[in-house]
């Protein structure tokens, strides 16, 4: 067996050695959205600590553990501390637990995160819905012996987010009167921020705010047929739209104050989510 699969095997056997929860979607927590695990109707928890061999966040703030329960009456499963690359992990670590909440019966993966705003008319604050991506500035999870189960050899990228998902997410944009804008993000390594030169490099390529996380993540999920959808915060301007300095404090505060306008668009897009399956 395919040590990468072995491992993620290792890893659901280990869950359900824990509960017998079976999720329809699965949400990446990013920063500004840590306590929307704390509103859910709470099923089970397993800290990420409990999984052997399973990556462990190291990310002030990520709390490191899933959430299984009820968002309304739909079954969710919570990934509340995402893993990033620059951290030091294989690909392979960082994309597993998506590719575990697949295993464990999500076919919709969410995903959230906090990014730069590349866009000029963007500012801290604006929600934006993510459309496509650019994930060539990192390894892709893909690279290496193709994992059958999970997925074909050269999967197709044309709809990366569902535009059926984007299309309910705008609604409930749209029925609760919050802001969203609509764009292209990019990833970069990490976990040194962009220099200006980069993000007028990502502004050519058409890229509308710069993150750490995310696409290959939407990338594992897609190969393994999961519908994805992604929104993005924008906690500050990217380097060289300002003449401010970038730092974490900054992204922290923002999210924290655009978080329960955030946390009201997931919650109820998830809501019409499981009204459509």
């Amino acid at each position: 067996m395919d040590p990468v699969y072995e491992k993620l095997r290792s890893c659901y056997q280990s869950c359900r050695e824990r509960t017998d929860f079976q999720p329809k979607i699965a949400l990446v927590l990013g920063s500004g959205l840590g306590e929307f695990a704390e509103r859910i109707r709470i099923e089970s928890v397993i800290e990420y600590s409990d999984i052997q061999g399973f990556p462990q966040s190291t990310v002030t703030g990520h709390r490191g553990r899933f959430v299984f329960g009820y968002v309304g009456s739909v079954p969710v499963v919570i990934m509340q501390g995402r893993v990033h690359y620059y951290e030091g992990y294989a690909m392979s670590d960082v994309v597993l637990p998506i590719r575990l909440m697949g295993l464990l019966g999500a076919t919709v993966l969410f995903l959230t995160n906090a990014a730069g705003g590349i866009r000029k008319d963007f500012q801290a604050g604006t929600l934006m819905l993510l459309k496509d991506q650019i994930s060539s500035f990192v390894p892709s999870p893909l690279i290496g012996a193709n994992i059958e189960e999970l997925g074909v050899r050269f999967p197709d990228m044309t709809e990366i987010y569902s535009r059926d998902l984007q299309e309910i997410i705008e609604w409930q944009a749209k029925e609760q009167e919050i802001p969203l804008q609509k764009g292209v993000y990019i990833q970069f390594t990490g976990p040194a921020y962009e220099s200006p030169a980069e993000v007028q490099m990502a502004r050519l390529l058409g890229a509308d705010a710069c993150g750490m996380s995310t696409a290959c993540e939407a990338v594992a999920g897609h190969h393994m047929g999961m519908q994805v959808c992604g929104i993005s915060c924008i906690t500050n301007m990217a380097s060289g739209i300002t003449d401010r300095p970038l730092s974490h404090q900054e992204v922290q505060e923002t999210a924290n104050r655009i978080g329960k306008q955030f946390q009201t668009l997931v919650w109820h897009s998830i809501e019409a989510m499981g009204k459509e399956r």
